[in-house]
């Protein structure tokens, strides 16, 4: 497979048309593909429309090294997890091809990374070995031009002083945090520094976090990037009410998210309320969760199978557990997960 032209726009018919091509190469260099394919009892000659392509569950890759062709992974990234779970692996034949397909994602929804100065918090993360979004991450703040980009842990009040540093200076930032750190940090401000209560109004509190009820020194340079949910450090709230407390903690419009995990070399972004749109090498699909070999193009509301040309060797066709709904204009909305009943049904559809 030519990897020289992979991330570009491509027409609805081009797509389809190299997706049909890397689901025959997969499925002749990729013998868990393969297997899972012809347990299915697969005629890989009837398969013509992006319709008919058959998307390997997940959990494989907890449970089988998802290779196309063989090689010696240059790095592995694994599953955040929780305690207990099996851990999904990806091994990454080049990690070129990783850095290759996050940056030029990156710049097709916001510009140079270079302009951008990068803040992570994603404790969580770092405590752990073998994460695609640290790798990432650590890739975005080595090539900003602002010395101030790094990440943070729990040191709370440096971050904010950098923050306000990086207001003054009007530079424009990006502050990606994992959802319970992002909201440990917003409890934490107002008693960071007395400049933020005597600049930005009264706190008060919504399901147990404080929050400002007037934030009158809104930050047009700040963008603010959630991610990861609570990793069972927080009770789980709705994403409306998550977004609207951090909007008024951090002074935002909008709360941004990206939607990616370690199974694959591409994300999906989110400018606002919870709609992803994903880079044009990148396909979000729906699929009938009580019939799940079948992805519909008429669904509104489904499960969602990912499209990743950058996963040419491992599998680009990818059967989440996430609950998606199609907007108007051809965005998805991330619902949440399947339930383990909902899990368990599919994958004995699957088998």
């Amino acid at each position: 497979m030519n990897l020289e032209d992979l991330f570009h726009s491509f027409s609805d018919l081009d797509f389809e048309k190299h997706a049909l091509a890397l689901f025959q190469y997969q499925y002749e260099k990729n013998a868990v593909y393969r297997s899972f394919c012809d347990m299915l009892k697969i005629k890989i000659e009837k398969i013509t429309s992006l319709q008919q392509i058959p998307f390997l569950p997940i959990s494989f890759f907890k449970t089988h090294s998802v290779k196309t062709g063989n090689f010696e992974p240059e790095i592995e990234f694994w599953s955040s997890g929780t305690t207990g779970n099996e851990t999904s692996k990806h091994f990454v034949k080049e990690v070129s091809l990783y850095e290759r397909s996050f940056l030029n994602t990156f710049e097709y929804f916001y510009g140079n990374p270079q302009d951008y100065c990068f803040l992570a918090l994603l404790p969580n993360y770092l405590e752990q070995k073998h994460s695609s979004l640290i790798y990432m991450m650590n890739q975005l703040i080595s090539g900003s031009k602002y010395a101030e980009s790094g990440f943070y842990l729990y040191n709370y009040e440096e971050l904010y002083k950098k923050m306000i540093t990086l207001q003054e200076k009007r530079i424009k930032t990006i502050l990606f945090g994992v959802s319970f750190a992002l909201l440990d940090f917003a409890e934490k401000f107002k008693s960071v520094s007395s400049m933020r209560g005597e600049v930005c109004g009264e706190w008060y509190a919504v399901n147990g976090v404080d929050v400002v009820d007037k934030y009158t020194c809104e930050n047009p340079e700040l963008m603010v990037f959630e991610t990861g949910g609570m990793k069972g450090r927080r009770p789980e709230i709705v994403k409306e009410e998550l977004h609207k407390i951090l909007c008024n903690a951090f002074g935002v419009k909008k709360i941004h998210s990206e939607y990616g995990m370690c199974e694959l070399l591409s994300q999906a972004y989110s400018n606002g309320d919870n709609l992803f749109v994903s880079p044009p090498w990148m396909r979000l699909l729906l699929r009938d969760e009580k019939d799940p070999l079948y992805c519909n193009p008429s669904l509104n509301t489904g499960v969602i199978n990912v499209i990743d040309f950058a996963n040419i060797h491992s599998c680009a066709f990818i059967a989440t557990d996430d609950l998606g709904k199609k907007t108007t204009n051809g965005m998805i909305e991330i619902l949440g997960r399947l339930d383990a009943a909902q899990i368990r049904g599919c994958n004995l559809m699957y088998w």
